[in-house]
């Protein structure tokens, strides 16, 4: 399925973008993707967002990342705010790469969706992503102050940018179906843009099927 998603590419890796709300099982899914797929790597959004911007960051994400692996160059780029804030280091993605999977809320944003070869979103129930949330971050007077602020952001930011309409495919990441958290995902199966059944698959399927239940 995602491996099919735009063609046959020559001399650059492919670049899924797995996006959805903050607690919503994004950072799992991508790491298990990963590690499912030899030669696989990951980007984090919250890289290049770090002390930039929550949500104004997309020409970074273009400019350091999404153009270089379009090239067949590797990424060596260390986002402007990392050095004045004392992050040492930098993000790095090889031009060898099978696929770069850009992790994150917003991975699929508009702005970068013509960089994008398939999309991952993570659909999940509110409540829930929130409680994950709460048990990641803590929920001291500090963490509820970060967290309200950040969701201030992020409600406005998803319900404008819309990025579940543009997926490949979306993963229930708060399923209420039978299935193994190890080795399977829940996907849902589309019909004329609504959701109409879910279905456990490995995770492997993922990227190797060419469509479920076809």
């Amino acid at each position: 399925m995602l491996l099919n998603a735009g063609g046959r590419l020559v001399g650059r890796p492919r670049i899924v973008a797995v996006d959805g709300r903050s607690g919503s099982g994004k950072t799992t899914l991508a790491e298990r993707l990963r590690t499912a797929v030899p030669d696989a790597e990951v980007v984090h959004t919250d890289d290049i967002a770090w002390w930039h911007s929550r949500f104004g960051w997309y020409d970074l994400m273009i400019d350091g990342v999404l153009e270089p692996l379009h090239s067949g160059q590797p990424v060596h780029y260390q986002p402007p705010a990392w050095a004045s804030h004392g992050r040492a280091g930098q993000i790095e993605a090889s031009a060898n790469a099978s696929v770069v999977i850009i992790e994150g809320v917003g991975a699929a944003r508009r702005e970068v969706t013509h960089l994008l070869d398939a999309v991952v979103w993570v659909q999940s129930d509110f409540g829930e992503a929130m409680r994950r949330a709460l048990v990641r971050d803590g929920d001291d007077a500090s963490a509820r102050e970060r967290r309200d602020a950040w969701m201030t952001e992020e409600i406005p930011f998803l319900a404008a940018d819309r990025p579940w309409e543009r997926a490949t495919i979306i993963v229930a990441g708060t399923p209420d179906i039978t299935h193994d958290p190890i080795g399977q995902v829940v996907i849902a199966h589309l019909c004329s843009g609504s959701v109409s059944r879910a279905q456990a698959v490995p995770v492997n399927n993922t990227f190797r099927s060419r469509a479920l239940g076809q």
